[in-house]
């Protein structure tokens, strides 16, 4: 996307997780603890993958995108299915993602990554936009000297 910025991977995280998962020094009950809601938003609003689940391989993977920030007001919160991030990332300023993984199965979860979306983005990329300023600037600094 073409707003997307400030990119948190979490990739690290996980396999360290998963790491200690297997080396027995994380139960199963401590990582496989998603919520009936997290679950809910995985099957009406994830969006599948072809990773299958790292902790009992029985199924697919599921991201869940979750969007937070203020212009959202009560809709903050929500999980979103992918195909309506750019819709709203034209729509309102700025806005947080959290991706979160899932397995249906075995209840599986995992933050995989975090960034802003919105039109600051846009705003920032005009052309003449820092021509402009800079040029204001330094016209200020002509006008004192």
């Amino acid at each position: 996307m073409r707003t997307q910025r400030q990119v948190v991977d979490y990739s690290l995280q996980k396999r360290a997780l998963l790491r200690d998962l297997h080396n027995g020094r994380v139960g199963t009950l401590e990582v496989c603890d998603a919520s009936p809601y997290l679950k809910n938003a995985a099957r009406f609003h994830g969006e599948p993958t072809e990773d299958r689940c790292p902790v009992c391989r029985r199924d697919n993977l599921t991201l869940v995108h979750y969007i937070y920030g203020d212009e959202l007001k009560q809709s903050a919160g929500q999980a979103r299915k992918l195909a309506e991030l750019p819709v709203l990332a034209m729509t309102l300023r700025e806005f947080q993602v959290f991706v979160v993984e899932v397995c249906q199965s075995c209840s599986w979860n995992h933050l995989t990554e975090q960034f802003l979306l919105g039109r600051d983005a846009l705003d920032a990329d005009e052309p003449g936009r820092d021509a402009a300023a800079a040029g204001s600037t330094s016209h200020r600094w002509e006008g004192r000297r």
